[in-house]
């Protein structure tokens, strides 16, 4: 018999099927016997003869298989039960574990759904989570694709770091040093060379010693490349719709999951306002009489600079634009203002979520640029190359996929917006 799913069930009434999942919950009365089965498309109570279950020594997330038929049953919220003819045990659940996916699991300690995350992803709050997660990757790639950009692969075992070398993870790689990529930034540049508009989303690595509520090793970043752009406006505005089109698209499908979470409707970004980074000190300065920070924004001023924002405009966001071109990698193009860098984060409710800018284009500016950061142009020889093949201008950013959904989520640890987390102390299970 075809296995079908809870979701189909309201088009199937009256026929007999087979179902399949594990057992939410399980009350049984003299009577009846009432099982939840949840599989991956929702919940369904199941209605049993105690006889047909009782011999079963059923236990909360037992994997099971039931067949049945669905009744009507105006008194459920879905509109119908089902009412189980035959069940067998696929395979039992452990006697002893620490909590049920059916639980309240706020008590629970994070160490302790990271070690039973399989068990944990069935609870509906932490599946909700990366539910959203999957919409803002599914997203991203829809709103791209119709913008013409191609999604591209690239490897993540590179010969050198794309940032001169530093906080890379080594590798021994047969007879020679190779390291962990800890962006795809190079292989996007190149793409731009032969498609024009790329992006990319996979894993990246940093080697950074951090042990906080906003840092991993191991991170999932979304990445887009853009060529032939006038300026890096044109970055920015794409982000601006790019991120109205995926918000919108949460707020559609996960609303109550927001309401749930007692997190506000994902805002429209695009009348985020740009300040340029030298506005930005002087804001600070001035509602704050802060005057200590010189070529970066520290969490506090993140945090400040989005509540600046939100009073000005409605929308707990800004794009803070021309960094100190010193602080930026070598491949930043410059800005407009001396010493200023033609690149941008947007920060968003606090938290900066995306870097990306303009970059250099052509072979001597970027040889200039490397020998100006006080490294050999020698050693990028195999990159400077492929500036000779009508490199166009371009520009591009990063959004980090585990900040963006906690923020979405009001989550305050990063390592809960993580399916598997690495961190400087946990690369297991």
């Amino acid at each position: 018999m075809k296995r079908v799913f809870v979701a189909e069930l309201s088009g199937l009434l009256g026929q007999k099927v087979r179902i399949c999942g594990w057992v939410f919950r399980y009350r049984p009365l003299a009577k009846t016997a009432f099982i939840i089965l949840k599989d991956c498309t929702g919940t369904v109570q199941c209605v049993a003869a105690p006889a047909k279950v009782n011999d079963l020594a059923l236990k909360l997330d037992d994997a099971v298989e039931i067949i049945g038929a669905a009744r009507a049953e105006p008194r459920s919220k879905q509109g119908f039960e089902f009412d189980l003819a035959e069940i067998r045990v696929l395979n039992r659940s452990g006697h002893n574990l620490p909590f049920n996916s059916s639980a309240d699991i706020s008590g629970i300690g994070q160490e302790t759904l990271l070690d039973y995350r399989p068990l944990a992803l069935r609870n509906e709050s932490v599946n909700a989570t990366f539910q959203i997660q999957a919409e803002i990757v599914r997203g991203f790639r829809e709103f791209l694709t119709s913008r013409r950009f191609t999604e591209i692969i690239t490897s993540k075992i590179v010969a050198g770091g794309t940032e001169g070398g530093t906080n890379l993870f080594q590798l021994k790689y047969f007879e020679r040093t190779a390291y962990l990529a800890q962006s795809p930034q190079f292989y996007k540049e190149y793409g731009v060379a032969g498609f024009e508009r790329v992006f990319e989303t996979g894993h990246v690595y940093r080697a950074e010693p951090h042990a906080t509520s906003r840092h991993l090793t191991e991170y999932y970043s979304l990445d887009l490349e853009m060529g032939f752009i006038d300026s890096v406006e044109d970055v920015i505005q794409l982000e601006r719709e790019l991120l109205t089109h995926v918000f919108q698209a949460i707020n559609g499908k996960f609303g109550e999951v927001l309401k749930a979470a007692r997190q506000p409707e994902l805002p429209s970004m695009l009348n985020v306002p740009i300040w340029e980074f030298g506005e930005c000190l002087e804001r600070l300065e001035k509602a704050h009489g802060r005057s200590d920070l010189v070529d970066d924004l520290d969490p506090e001023a993140e945090r400040q600079l989005c509540a600046l924002a939100e009073k000005e405009n409605g929308v707990p966001a800004v794009f803070v634009l021309g960094f100190p071109l010193s602080a930026r990698p070598f491949y930043t193009h410059p800005g407009r203002s001396p010493g200023a860098s033609a690149s941008f984060d947007l920060l968003f409710r606090g938290l900066e979520i995306t870097t990306g800018g303009q970059r250099l284009h052509t072979r001597e500016s970027l040889e200039a640029a490397i020998k100006g950061k006080g490294m050999k142009a020698e050693s990028f020889e195999d990159h400077l190359r492929m500036f000779e093949l009508g490199m166009p201008p371009h520009g591009g950013l990063a959004i980090g996929l585990e900040r963006l959904t906690a923020l979405i989520l009001g989550i305050s640890n990063i390592r809960e917006a993580t399916m598997y987390p690495r961190d400087r102390n946990r690369i297991s299970p």
